[in-house]
């Protein structure tokens, strides 16, 4: 049986861990305090710094990254990071604003991380939609990232990336037979737009995994930022998989074994 370690550093950065991989998604290791814009009159404070820094996190072989254009998943320490990454995996679009070692996905896109003493990953690019119908020419195009390798016996671990609960995002189960889901959850709204919504709420999630039906539901990226109004849910920790299933709320910093 493989085994996954699971370590939420912040946000909506993890590190995960296995069999001698080290993938971290979405970097952001920026001090808390400052007020980032996001384009049309959207801004949010970071309220929380990250649990590890850059240093204690060390080298990673690889960076999934959901977008690259809003600074709650990349901000200036993170994009700094990636210089010394070998891989980063991320949107199409995202792909030519960072240039290389940046490969762009479109949904459904396959590559393979190889390493001559480690199993192939293979990773497959998962749609989403960050707001609501039309909002992608505004706000940009995001990901998700489905990872499978050899030893797995539960199935995919799935990270979501942040994206809305669409047509597309419910089907995903059935393409990719999922074990464990980090969820990007949050729900997240600004004064400017109302009452839209950019990311998955805790009852959003919830519903996604009724359907998926994992093992194991890894909540992540519903803290430290001003700009999520679902915090007070995702405080409460619900439990959110189906019967039989387990959600972990991983305390930042503090790693996780995860059976995959």
């Amino acid at each position: 049986m493989s085994s996954l370690t699971f370590t939420h550093i912040g946000g909506p950065t993890a590190l995960l861990e296995v069999d001698g991989w080290r993938i971290l998604t979405d970097p952001t290791f920026d001090a808390p305090g400052r007020t980032y814009a996001f384009g049309w009159g959207t801004s949010s404070r970071k309220t929380a710094g990250p649990a590890l820094s850059v240093e204690e996190v060390g080298p990673v072989d690889a960076v999934l990254l959901s977008h690259d254009h809003h600074a709650d998943n990349l901000d200036d320490a993170g994009r700094a990071m990636l210089a010394g990454v070998p891989t980063v995996l991320t949107t199409v679009p995202g792909a030519r604003r960072l240039g290389p070692p940046a490969v762009g996905l479109h949904p459904w896109e396959v590559t393979t991380l190889t390493h001559p003493d480690r199993p192939t990953l293979t990773v497959t690019a998962t749609p989403g939609r960050h707001g609501p119908v039309g909002a992608q020419a505004l706000v940009g195009a995001v990901t998700g990232f489905g990872l499978t390798w050899e030893g797995q016996e539960h199935g995919a671990v799935w990270v979501t990336g942040d994206t809305v609960l669409t047509s597309e995002v419910r089907r995903v189960p059935e393409r990719l037979q999922v074990g464990t889901v980090v969820v990007h959850l949050g729900g997240v709204r600004f004064p400017t737009t109302g009452p839209l919504r950019y990311t998955m709420t805790v009852a959003d999630g919830r519903e996604l995994c009724r359907s998926l039906r994992p093992r194991t539901v890894l909540p992540v990226h519903h803290e430290g930022w001003s700009h999520f109004l679902d915090s007070a849910a995702a405080l409460e920790r619900p439990e959110l998989a189906p019967d039989g299933g387990t959600t972990v709320w991983a305390e930042p910093g503090r790693a996780v074994p995860v059976e995959v």
